[in-house]
């Protein structure tokens, strides 16, 4: 698995605040906040995808690190269960 969750994001960070924060870990291919769509703002979480599988594990190594004034959760993504 390439893709990370990435918790406790700050309410400003957005999708490109990930992307350029974990390029210094490898090619990022998507990242993503996700928003509620009701309200429209950050829902504090997001996905970053990686190219390879070293990459990500590389990329483990964020989890603690700031962006915008709050340290990140990064964890290896699991697979959405069904509803």
């Amino acid at each position: 698995m390439k893709k990370l969750f990435i918790g406790n994001l700050s309410w400003e960070t957005t999708g490109d605040d990930l992307r350029a924060f974990f390029a210094t870990f490898g090619t990022v291919i998507d990242a993503v906040v996700i928003m509620d769509r009701m309200t429209n703002r950050s829902r504090g979480f997001g996905f970053v995808e990686m190219e390879t599988e070293e990459m990500a594990q590389k990329a483990l190594e964020a989890n603690g690190k700031e962006v915008k004034g709050r340290a990140m959760n990064v964890n290896m993504a699991k697979p959405q269960e069904n509803r």
